[in-house]
């Protein structure tokens, strides 16, 4: 085996020649799925669809994919209504949202307070943060402006509330 296998083994200390963007830019790692157990998957699916402007693009009894307008997508599986969620426990807790503007981020607000969803709208350091609750009781949190726009420096207590 040559050098070129080696330094493109996984684990290995080489760098690819390209790194100029690390924070998740148009060259940078980003997420395009997200894999969502719920309760009910009706409820849900229309939940979803309405809150992030999500088409389903395919539906099996137990599943289904939303896709957005630029192709990111929201798998969701119904588990049951007696399914748990651990808060506190290991692995993600809930996802922040990001709204297109200001007016998106109303119109969230807005319909998580008709669905009796909303918990809180708070603002951090020029970042409003919307709480709401899904129709599994699952939190979900939609903020302006995104992180594209307005770069974090600390850490929001938020995080620290389980």
């Amino acid at each position: 085996m040559g050098s070129e296998s080696a330094s493109s083994s996984p684990g290995s200390d080489s760098v690819p020649a390209d790194t100029s963007d690390t924070r998740g830019g148009s060259r940078g790692m980003r997420p395009a799925s997200l894999v969502t157990f719920v309760r009910e998957l009706d409820p849900s699916v229309e939940f979803y669809r309405e809150l992030l402007l999500m088409e389903v693009t395919t539906r099996a009894p137990t599943a289904a994919l939303l896709t957005s307008a630029d192709g990111w997508q929201l798998y969701l599986r119904a588990m049951g209504s007696h399914a748990e969620h651990s808060l506190g426990a290991v692995g993600i807790q809930y996802v922040i949202w990001t709204a297109a503007d200001r007016d998106d981020l109303l119109r969230c607000e807005r319909l998580l307070k008709a669905r009796s969803a909303h918990v809180s709208t708070r603002d951090v350091e020029g970042l409003t943060l919307v709480e709401g609750r899904d129709p599994s009781h699952l939190p979900l949190v939609v903020s302006y402006p995104g992180p594209d726009q307005a770069v974090r420096h600390e850490i929001i207590s938020r995080i620290y509330a389980w």
